[in-house]
C-alpha cells in the first residue's frame, strides 16, 4: 500500500505517472542504468535547489532588500512549474520527450544564472520563475523516458529512487545552504548548480540520441483535450502569479488584476480538476481538494519559517535551516509508517488524521510568533506537521488510484499533480498578501496572520480527508 512518491518533498515531481506501453526494443542495462543515474541527479538538484534557497532566502532578503516580494520570490517557481508541467506533458505526447527535456535543463540552468546575478529582488523573483519553469519542463520527460526505455519489471524501482531523491535533499540541502551563506555567498547556491546540472545532461546524451520523435498520430479529439488542458494549466499559472504579484502591492491596479486573476480560475479550475473538487464532494473529489489544500498549509507556512527564525528571533542561518531538515526526517517517517499500515479502516482515519496532524503541528508553530514563547518551539511544532504530512499524502494517492479505473489512472494523477501545484502557489499567494500588508507594522503579527490562514487551510483539509474516505469513488 505503501506510495513510493509519498516521501518526495513539495510534490514537484508527477504523482505516480503511468508506464508507458513496453516497447520491443527496450534499452539495453548499460542505458537502463545511465537513465536511473542521470534522472535521479537531474532530480535531487532540482529538490536541492528548492529546500537551499528556502534557507537561504533571509540571507537574499537582507542584501537585496523587497521584503514586500518576499513571497513572490518564494512562489514564483511553484506558479511558473504548473504551466511547464502541462506543456512538458503535451510536448512530449506530441514530439517525444528529447526537446522537452533540453529545453526544461537549459531554461532551469538559465534561471539559476539569472538568479544568482540578480542586481535587486525583482530579478530575483523572475530568474525564480524561470528556474521554475525549466524544472517542471525537465522532470516530465523523465517520467516519459522511464515508460519508454525501462523494462516494465523494473519500474517502480525506477519510480521509489525518484521518490527518495526529494528525500536526501530534505535532509542536507538546509544545512549545505547554510553553510554556503555563512562562509561564501548565497548566490552561489544559485551558481553552482548549472555547472552540476549541465554535468548530469552530458552524460545523458547517449539516451538522448536514441529517444526520437515520437510520430504516432493522434486524433482530432486527443489533440483538442490536450489543447483545452494546455491553455487551463496555462491561464490558472498565470492568475496564480498575478495574485502573488498583486498581493505585494497596494493599489487599484492590483486589486483589478487579482480580480481577473480570480475569474481566469473559476473558468480553468473545472477543466484541471475532478467535478465536485470545489465542493469537496466525496470520494476522489475530495481527496484531490485535500491534497491541495495540504500543499497550501505547508508551502505557505514553511516559506515564512526561516525568516523569523532569522530575522525575529536572531538565528544564524544554518540553524535556521534545521527546521526544514526536521520536517524533512518526518515526512519520511510518516510516509514510511503508513506504508504498514494495511487495515482498511485504519488507513480511512489517516485522511483526516494526517491534515489534523499537520494543522496541530501549525499552531504550534506560530505560537512561536506571540511575546515570550521562545523560537525553539518553531522546530517542534514543524517538526510534528511534517509528520503529519508524510501520514497522509501517499495514503491519499493510493486511495485515490485504488478508487478510479486503470484506464483513468493518467488523468487522477494528472488531476493530483495540478492540485498540488495550484494548492501551493495560492496558498502562498494568500499567505504572502497578509503577511505583506502586516510586516510593515513591525512585529510579529505579519508571521501570525499567516501561519493562522495555513492553519484555517489545515482544518479544510481534515473535512477534505474525512470526505474522501467516506463516499463515493466516482469522479
Amino acid at each position: 500500500m505503501h506510495d513510493s512518491d509519498g516521501a518526495g518533498r513539495r510534490a514537484r515531481a508527477p504523482h505516480q505517472a503511468p508506464a508507458a506501453p513496453q516497447p520491443p526494443d527496450a534499452a539495453g542495462p548499460d542505458l537502463v542504468r545511465l537513465l536511473l543515474v542521470g534522472s535521479v541527479s537531474l532530480i535531487t538538484l532540482v529538490a536541492f535547489e528548492a529546500l537551499a534557497v528556502g534557507t537561504a532566502m533571509p540571507a537574499v532578503t537582507a542584501d537585496l532588500g523587497g521584503l514586500h516580494l518576499y513571497a513572490v520570490a518564494s512562489g514564483a517557481p511553484l506558479a511558473a512549474q504548473l504551466v511547464a508541467t502541462a506543456v512538458g506533458g503535451a510536448w512530449s505526447d506530441a514530439r517525444g520527450p528529447r526537446g522537452s527535456l533540453v529545453a526544461g535543463i537549459a531554461a532551469f540552468c538559465a534561471g539559476l544564472v539569472v538568479a544568482g546575478l540578480a542586481p535587486s529582488m525583482e530579478v530575483l523573483a523572475v530568474g525564480r520563475a524561470i528556474q521554475g519553469f525549466g524544472g517542471g519542463l525537465l522532470l516530465v520527460p523523465l517520467y516519459v523516458l522511464v515508460g519508454a526505455l525501462v523494462p516494465q519489471a523494473r519500474q517502480p524501482r525506477f519510480f521509489a529512487a525518484f521518490a527518495a531523491a526529494w528525500v536526501v535533499p530534505g535532509l542536507v540541502g538546509p544545512g549545505i545552504a547554510g553553510l554556503v551563506v555563512e562562509h561564501a555567498s548565497w548566490r552561489w547556491i544559485f551558481l553552482a548548480v548549472p555547472t552540476l546540472t549541465v554535468a548530469v545532461s552530458l552524460a545523458l546524451v547517449p539516451l538522448l540520441r536514441r529517444v526520437g520523435r515520437d510520430g504516432a498520430p493522434r486524433t482530432s479529439g486527443g489533440r483538442r483535450r490536450t489543447r483545452r488542458l494546455l491553455l487551463a494549466a496555462l491561464g490558472a499559472g498565470l492568475a496564480a502569479g498575478v495574485l502573488q504579484v498583486a498581493g505585494a502591492e497596494r493599489s487599484a491596479w492590483a486589486l483589478a488584476a487579482a480580480a481577473g486573476a480570480v475569474v481566469v480560475l473559476v473558468v480553468a479550475a473545472p477543466v484541471l480538476l475532478p467535478a465536485g473538487t470545489a465542493r469537496l464532494r466525496r470520494g476522489v473529489p475530495a481527496a484531490v481538494a485535500c491534497r491541495g489544500l495540504l500543499n497550501a498549509t505547508f508551502i505557505s507556512a514553511e516559506v515564512l519559517l526561516p525568516l523569523l527564525l532569522v530575522r525575529e528571533h536572531g538565528w544564524d542561518i544554518p540553524v535556521a535551516g534545521l527546521v526544514l531538515t526536521a520536517s524533512s526526517v518526518t515526512w519520511a517517517l510518516g510516509s514510511q509508517v503508513q506504508g504498514r499500515i494495511q487495515d482498511p479502516r485504519r488507513r480511512s482515519q489517516i485522511t483526516w488524521a494526517g491534515p489534523a496532524i499537520l494543522t496541530l503541528g501549525t499552531l504550534v508553530t506560530a505560537a512561536a510568533t506571540l511575546p515570550g514563547v521562545p523560537a525553539w518551539l518553531v522546530i517542534v511544532g514543524w517538526t510534528v506537521a511534517g509528520c503529519g504530512m508524510g501520514l497522509v499524502f501517499p495514503a491519499l494517492s493510493v486511495l485515490v488510484l485504488q478508487a478510479t479505473p486503470a484506464e483513468q489512472h493518467g488523468q487522477v494523477s494528472s488531476a493530483l499533480q495540478i492540485s498540488d501545484g495550484l494548492g501551493a502557489a495560492l496558498g502562498l499567494a494568500g499567505a504572502g498578501a497578509l503577511f505583506t500588508t502586516l510586516v510593515g507594522a513591525g512585529g510579529t503579527e505579519g508571521y501570525l496572520a499567516a501561519l493562522l490562514l495555513a492553519a484555517g487551510l489545515g482544518v479544510l483539509a481534515a473535512v477534505a480527508g474525512a470526505r474522501a474516505a467516506g463516499g463515493d469513488p466516482a469522479h
